[in-house]
């Protein structure tokens, strides 16, 4: 004669986070997160739960609605496109040129690229401003 213990354990799921932030609708790539953007949500993926964190950043692809928002999805905002008409400065003690240059990648702040001086056609480098503008570098 065998007997069989059952044993039941009622177990809750600890690795749940509550109040994670979600898409609160369906964020096309490129969208800038503001508040109205994000929901609360439960999941038990690791997310961001501080909104400040990420309002302001860029989705990097589509996210869709409900889902947990992640680092990884997000991006500083892009202020200049790829082959965008821009003035670039360059700076050196009192001498200042600005010239129109054509970017030849996206760029968010801080970021270095690369652009082609329209008068010359030679290609430099140029650090994003906060502002959007352009300075090369020396």
């Amino acid at each position: 004669m065998r007997i069989l213990i059952l044993l039941l354990v009622l177990v809750t799921p600890s690795m749940t986070h509550a109040g994670i932030l979600a898409a609160a609708r369906t964020l096309p790539a490129g969208t800038v997160l503001t508040a109205a953007d994000l929901r609360a949500a439960d999941s038990d993926r690791p997310g961001i739960s501080d909104p400040s964190q990420i309002i302001g950043l860029q989705t990097r692809i589509t996210i869709y609605e409900g889902r947990p928002l992640q680092a990884s999805l997000l991006q500083a905002p892009k202020l200049i496109a790829r082959n965008q008409i821009v003035q670039v400065t360059f700076q050196r003690g009192p001498l200042r040129i600005v010239t129109e240059a054509r970017t030849l990648s996206d760029g968010a702040a801080g970021d270095l690229v690369r652009v082609m001086n329209l008068e010359s056609r030679s290609t430099i480098s140029a650090t994003v401003q906060p502002d959007g503008s352009l300075l090369a570098l020396n």
